[in-house]
C-alpha cells in the first residue's frame, strides 16, 4: 500500500520506570514487534526518537524531533516532515499488538480526510490513526504557539472518526487488545500473559 508508517519512541516512560520500547513480548522488543506488524502493510517506516543510536539493530530510517520535549505532537510533526507519502499511520510504540489488518481500514478511509481516528469506548485514539502530510503547517503553527493537543490541531481538518459500530468486525475485546498500551509494570506484565495466547 502506498502509505507510510510513523512509529513514535519517545516519552519518559516514568510510570513504568524503562524504555518501554525495548520491553520484550514473546521474546522481542516491543519495538521490532510494531515495525513487524507495519511492514506488513506500508512501504516505508519512520521511527521518531531523540535517542536515534538506540535504534540502529531495526535498520529504519530514523529521526529527532524539531521541538523535543512537546510531546507525542511533535513527534506526529517530525514523522509527518521526513515521509515521502501523503497518507500515514502513527503508531505509538507502547502498543503490543497493533494490527496491520485495522491499520489498512484506517489508511482506506484516508482519501477523503486530513486523518483517520478511532474512537474505542469513547476515548480518540490519536496513537493508532492516520494523518495526511498536508497537516504538517498547521500542526508547526500550533507547537509554535505551545497548542500540544493533538485533538486541539484535528479541530480545525476534515477528520474522520471511526467507532466500534464501524469496526463492526473486530469484537470488543479483540479491539481492546489492540489499542492497549503500557504504561505501568502491572500493564507490561498483563501483556505479556496476554502475548502467550499468540500462536
Amino acid at each position: 500500500m502506498k502509505a507510510g508508517g510513523i512509529i513514535l519512541s519517545g516519552g519518559k516512560s516514568s510510570r513504568m520506570g524503562t524504555n518501554k520500547a525495548f520491553l520484550k513480548i514473546n521474546q522481542k522488543p516491543n519495538i521490532e514487534r510494531v515495525k513487524n506488524e507495519l511492514e506488513k502493510l506500508v512501504d516505508d517506516i519512520i521511527l521518531v526518537s531523540n535517542d536515534p543510536e538506540e535504534y540502529q539493530f531495526l535498520n529504519i530510517k530514523t529521526v529527532t524531533d524539531d521541538f523535543p520535549g512537546k510531546g507525542p505532537l511533535a513527534g506526529i510533526h517530525a514523522g509527518l516532515k521526513a515521509s515521502s507519502s501523503q497518507a500515514n499511520l502513527v503508531v505509538a510504540c507502547d502498543m503490543p499488538f497493533v494490527s496491520a489488518k485495522l491499520g489498512s481500514i484506517l489508511l482506506n478511509q484516508a482519501s477523503d480526510y486530513d486523518a483517520v481516528i478511532p474512537v474505542i469506548n469513547g476515548r480518540q485514539q490519536m496513537l493508532f490513526a492516520v494523518y495526511q502530510k498536508g497537516i504538517l503547517e498547521e500542526i508547526e503553527k500550533c507547537i509554535e504557539g505551545n497548542n500540544l493537543s493533538i485533538k486541539h490541531v484535528l479541530d480545525s481538518f476534515n477528520v474522520c472518526y471511526l467507532t466500534e459500530e464501524e469496526l463492526h468486525d473486530y469484537s470488543s475485546g479483540s479491539l481492546n487488545r489492540i489499542f492497549f498500551n503500557m504504561n505501568s509494570p502491572e500493564e507490561y506484565e498483563h501483556a505479556k500473559k496476554w502475548a502467550e495466547t499468540e500462536e
